[in-house]
């Protein structure tokens, strides 16, 4: 159950609207009660569905930092399911457009391989198993379902570990923007920082690390740089405040 739990810290902050907080904590609800209740299979459902979660909101910050990659990605694809990416609202939406395994594709955008890129999509295969009657029942004990957990695990950090140049990106991106603090949408910079990093761009706890490991002296040279390291002082401030220790 700890491993599971971990998954939280590589999960949004905050969400776009309460319908996709809503889902999140149902999905976190569904598995917790399923696990402590011995319902191995239904707990595994609901944290496959967690775990795609989690891809769909990292596919939204590869698009939200490097859209012209994203769209050249998309060929091959018909060009209505083109426009349809590109217009999605929500991580959530990818998932109307594309079949599951073809989302992973993107991916490859942040350098994954083609051998990563099927160890990711794996654990679609094993939940249709599962979600098909085969009179056949697969997490018939809590080690078995322990194990999927941890595999599942191993593949979310790795993905993550893949997306820390994305995640700097928007940083970057973020602060390139907002070099005086009189034209702010936000007069404090923790607000700032919620309102249009956080919250704009999906950002989860483990993405923060990344922030907060910035290196805001490299930027000491452009203009706003005071601007720009009153804000990082805030996100530091913000990740110090939820975890003693640095990432």
């Amino acid at each position: 159950m700890d491993e599971a739990l971990e998954l939280g810290s590589y999960l949004p902050q905050s969400f776009a609207n309460a319908d996709e907080q809503k889902y999140l904590d149902f999905l976190w609800s569904a598995f917790q009660t399923n696990y402590e209740a011995e319902r191995y299979e239904f707990a595994s459902l609901a944290f496959h569905l967690l775990y795609m979660s989690f891809v769909s909101f990292s596919i939204w910050q590869i698009r939200l930092a490097r859209p012209e990659q994203f769209a050249m990605a998309m060929v091959g694809f018909r060009s209505d399911e083109e426009g349809n990416l590109v217009d999605c609202e929500s991580p959530f939406k990818f998932y109307d457009r594309l079949k599951e395994t073809q989302i992973f594709r993107f991916l490859k955008l942040i350098g994954c391989s083609n051998q990563q890129v099927g160890e990711f999509a794996k654990f679609v295969k094993r939940r249709n198993r599962i979600a098909h009657p085969t009179g056949t029942v697969f997490f018939n004990d809590q080690g078995a379902i322990d194990a999927e957990i941890a595999d599942m695990m191993k593949e979310v950090r790795n993905i993550e570990a893949h997306m820390r140049p994305v995640i700097l990106e928007l940083y970057q991106a973020f602060l390139d923007g907002r070099p005086d603090e009189e034209e702010w949408p936000n007069s404090l910079p923790g607000d700032e920082v919620r309102a249009n990093l956080v919250h704009t761009n999906y950002m989860s706890a483990a993405d923060l690390a990344f922030c907060r490991s910035f290196d805001i002296e490299g930027l000491s040279l452009e203009p706003g740089f005071e601007a720009k390291q009153v804000l990082h002082g805030a996100l530091v401030d913000m990740c110090s405040a939820e975890d003693p220790e640095p990432a």
